[in-house]
């Protein structure tokens, strides 16, 4: 494969979940990241719905990069298969170098390791250390009570709603991958977003 056509940064469950549309998600996620000659960015897991979406993105053409904190490679079983696959100290390494290495993110189901994922590279847009597009893919409804919280966040005057609106939501894979790599090939501005009061 020659140069990927872009870089995604998958954040997901180490477990598979008990609902099998989390697991045609992450399929299906992974088919649509290799058809259209992409790179994944992601955890370096062989377990749940990590391990099949990096399994599904190298079955179509895709190309696959891992990358686990040493104390996780046993936990998560390190994906010896990723193209690239990297073993670093800490989970700081981890989330740096997932970053730095993507042009966009997206979470799909998780647990509080992948809510973390997503809310710290949230929280880093929002303070304008990047402006790389996020999205949460919303399988079967999983986000949907947490995205309601943050609304009432809002609502309590904790969040403003521009918050929101630096993250795409959507249940349609397709569509919302499309989206997200077409708002990553927009020129960025390297400057914050806007004053954070």
């Amino acid at each position: 494969m020659s140069d990927p056509a872009f870089s995604l940064c998958v954040y997901l469950g180490s477990r598979p979940g008990n609902n099998p549309l989390f697991i045609e998600a992450a399929k299906q996620t992974g088919r649509w990241i290799g058809e259209h000659q992409g790179q994944l960015i992601y955890g370096g897991g062989n377990s749940g719905l990590m391990g099949m979406l990096a399994q599904a993105t190298k079955a179509a053409g895709g190309r696959v990069v891992g990358i686990i904190p040493q104390a996780l490679v046993h936990k998560e079983l390190a994906n010896h298969d990723c193209d690239e696959l990297h073993v670093v100290d800490t989970m700081h390494e981890r989330k740096a170098m997932m970053a730095e290495r993507s042009d966009a993110f997206l979470a799909l189901p998780g647990g509080i390791g992948t809510l973390e994922e997503l809310f710290e590279v949230w929280t880093w847009r929002q303070l304008g250390y990047h402006d790389k597009p996020i999205g949460v893919l919303d399988a079967d409804g999983y986000y949907r009570q947490m995205l309601g919280f943050l609304q009432h966040s809002v609502e309590s005057g904790f969040m403003g709603q521009w918050q929101m609106e630096l993250v795409r939501v959507g249940s349609d894979v397709p569509a919302l991958l499309a989206a997200l790599v077409q708002e990553a090939g927009l020129p960025r501005d390297t400057k914050p977003l806007r004053s954070v009061i």
